[in-house]
């Protein structure tokens, strides 16, 4: 049986704990009603992405759409932009407590909680998109990073992944590691922790309050994803430097949120159909990020914008400071087990990419 099939058809029933409504609705022919009847499911999902980014945002509502499909519209999510229900630095501590049922965000925005969050969703100079799937898919990651959730009440899901990002933009240009001190930068995650090591005064800013910010001097440099994320956020209007690469998100994932208490109250069919929509919307995201960021680096450069490298004392002294502070932090056992197993990982796959696909890149790229 194919596996739509399957979803679609699979017996369920109602149970406790979740919003669950109209578990009788359906009937046979006879007008008898069907035990096996499907219920009606609302849950609301709180991200924390302005409606605007129809990317990072829409990954939440491209999920729900596939959910409805697979369910014929009996389990439906209602997705909201951060700062509607819920303040968008706060996604995780809502799905916690249950003040509803998903959310969508990225984990090192709460790193404060656990360091160990991180690595759900990347740290400096760590694995790219490709290698954190094939981590989590295949290499034991979500095994370890599922307990880590247990702690929040939360069960967690891949909720897509940018790419390999920018290094951000300045309003003065930055020619070597002396210049970094000092200025003010929006950037979170342990890339904040090692900017701020670099002597960056570091600031952790939602995404709807960037821009207000640069433009009204309260910071002076500012990262968020890529071309095209940064065009429709207007930053290249105000700073001019547009710096790469991102070494502090070389792959960041972001990851769907579920409350444990809703998940178990789910019927099986209505699980597994929330899974398979995470998984597809999570590969979608970054096929898009993939198509849309070409074009748009090109309207920039038409724009004027200085695209600049970091520079090489920057480089290295940022993966000295990366190495420390990820060391320094494993001092539970937690963090630790992550760390090993993410480090191992790390190396292992470097070995290989850097085998072929760096000789290939280094070839091809440099001759287009």
């Amino acid at each position: 049986m194919e596996r739509r099939d399957f979803l679609k058809k699979a017996a369920v029933g109602a149970a406790a704990g979740t919003a669950l409504t109209g578990c009788g609705s359906d009937a046979s022919e006879s007008g008898v009603p069907n035990v096996q009847a499907r219920p009606t499911v609302r849950w609301r999902l709180a991200s924390s992405f302005s409606r605007s980014l129809d990317t990072i945002y829409g990954v939440a509502e491209v999920m729900a759409e596939r959910l409805r499909a697979l369910t014929d519209d009996k389990f439906q999510i209602r997705t909201y932009p951060g700062g509607e229900l819920v303040p968008a630095l706060e996604v995780l501590e809502s799905v916690q407590k249950g003040t509803v049922q998903i959310g969508h965000s990225a984990s090192y925005y709460y790193i404060g909680k656990n360091p160990a969050l991180a690595f759900d969703t990347t740290v400096p100079f760590g694995l790219t998109a490709r290698q954190y799937n094939a981590w989590v898919y295949h290499g034991g990651g979500m095994d370890l990073l599922r307990p880590m959730f247990s702690d929040f009440n939360i069960i967690n899901f891949p909720g897509g992944n940018t790419g390999m990002q920018m290094g951000g933009w300045f309003r003065e240009p930055i020619d070597g590691l002396a210049d970094l001190r000092g200025v003010r930068m929006r950037i979170p995650g342990q890339g904040g922790r090692v900017m701020d090591a670099l002597g960056v005064t570091v600031q952790q800013i939602a995404s709807s309050e960037i821009y207000p910010a640069l433009e009204r001097g309260t910071i002076d440099a500012v990262e968020w994803v890529g071309p095209y994320d940064d065009e429709k956020l207007g930053f290249h209007k105000i700073a001019q430097n547009y710096y790469y690469p991102g070494w502090w998100e070389p792959g960041p994932a972001l990851t769907f949120y579920v409350n444990q208490d809703a998940w178990d109250a789910l019927p099986v069919g209505y699980q597994q159909a929330l899974e398979v929509a995470c998984h597809e919307a999570s590969a979608l995201m970054l096929a898009s990020y993939d198509a849309k960021n070409p074009a748009a680096l090109s309207r920039l450069v038409a724009e004027g914008i200085s695209l600049r490298p970091f520079s090489t004392d920057i480089m290295q002294a940022a993966r000295t400071a990366a190495t420390d502070l990820l060391a320094a932090d494993a001092d539970n056992d937690q963090y630790r087990t992550l760390y090993d197993a993410y480090e191992q990982w790390r190396i292992s796959s470097y070995r290989w990419f850097s085998l072929a696909e760096r000789s290939y890149a280094a070839f091809a790229y440099d001759n287009v």
